[in-house]
């Protein structure tokens, strides 16, 4: 198992890996757009787990010098529980606090309990926040 930056020889295999976990509920949670985005701002915080040759997992960092944030942690249904996860989100942390990162966030669907109980082993906590969006487009 490899864990890496993304490389555009990758885009089939996280776009497919992407619409296998994250339902597409709206424009911005769209496979392609997220991809497409994420490679116009810092690409290089966008990692992939590969498996003999094939995406496995992912996750993407976010840093605006004050907070990062993870997004899109992902690893496909049949290696889920064999730490891919775990060594995904070490590796974002690491390249996060190379950057002057002191404070991760990130946002989980609060039903989703098995990936809560992820994060919870991960060091994560819940905080008491109202989490609020904007939608851009119509």
């Amino acid at each position: 198992m490899e864990i890496r930056p993304y490389s555009d020889n990758d885009r089939a295999g996280l776009l497919a890996l992407w619409t296998e976990i994250f339902p597409a509920s709206s424009p911005h949670n769209d496979p392609t757009t997220s991809l497409d985005k994420k490679l116009r701002t810092a690409p290089e915080l966008l990692l992939v787990s590969v498996k003999e040759g094939v995406v496995v997992g992912s996750v993407m960092g976010g840093y605006d010098g004050h907070r990062g944030w993870i997004y899109s942690l992902a690893v496909t249904l049949s290696l889920r529980r064999q730490g891919i996860a775990s060594v995904l989100m070490r590796e974002i942390e690491e390249k996060l606090r190379e950057r002057g990162c002191l404070k991760l966030n990130l946002q989980v669907v609060a039903s989703n309990n098995e990936v809560v109980a992820l994060y919870e082993e991960l060091g994560y906590s819940v905080e008491e926040r109202v989490s609020m969006g904007k939608k851009l487009y119509k």
